[in-house]
């Protein structure tokens, strides 16, 4: 028998039904019909909670936002077992050349090498970023680094 969408059924539990309440005391919600004994939440209309509070309260409960985040544009991070693995030995990577091989996304905001990984190839770099190890490493296995940015922004 194939299974279709009359035969589908919402698993017990899923559907709560709803409070009757003011249906009879034998109901064990009649008479007050869960609302107490006078007051403003007794009567008509009583339920509005937010218009009640003052605003100064409202702001008072609300969490507090925590932390710092900078508005300085970061650099797109690479690591050389990166270019390692996907690009040839001998060649001059820029951050174009980065964005053209689909290496990474954009370079508007600069790119930092890091020195995670080995490097036996031998790269020129133009207008990156490097950190120490980075740098030790390129230098150790024979690359170039031309035209070294430290951009401040």
């Amino acid at each position: 028998m194939a299974l279709s969408l009359a035969q589908l059924k919402s698993p017990s539990g899923a559907k709560k039904r709803k409070k009757r309440v003011g249906r009879g005391n034998s109901s064990g919600h009649g008479t007050y019909a869960c609302r107490g004994i006078k007051g403003q939440r007794a009567r008509s209309g009583g339920k509005g909670g937010l218009k009640r509070l003052g605003f100064r309260t409202v702001l008072r409960s609300t969490p507090k936002l925590r932390g710092f985040k900078s508005l300085k544009p970061k650099p797109v991070i690479i690591n050389l077992v990166t270019l390692e693995k996907k690009i040839v030995e001998g060649t001059i990577i820029t951050p174009q050349f980065l964005k053209k091989n689909k290496i990474v996304d954009k370079i508007n905001s600069g790119i930092k090498i890091l020195g995670e990984g080995k490097l036996t190839k031998k790269f020129i770099f133009e207008n990156c970023q490097f950190s120490k190890s980075a740098r030790e490493k390129i230098l150790k296995a024979g690359g170039v680094i031309k035209n070294l940015i430290f951009l401040c922004f």
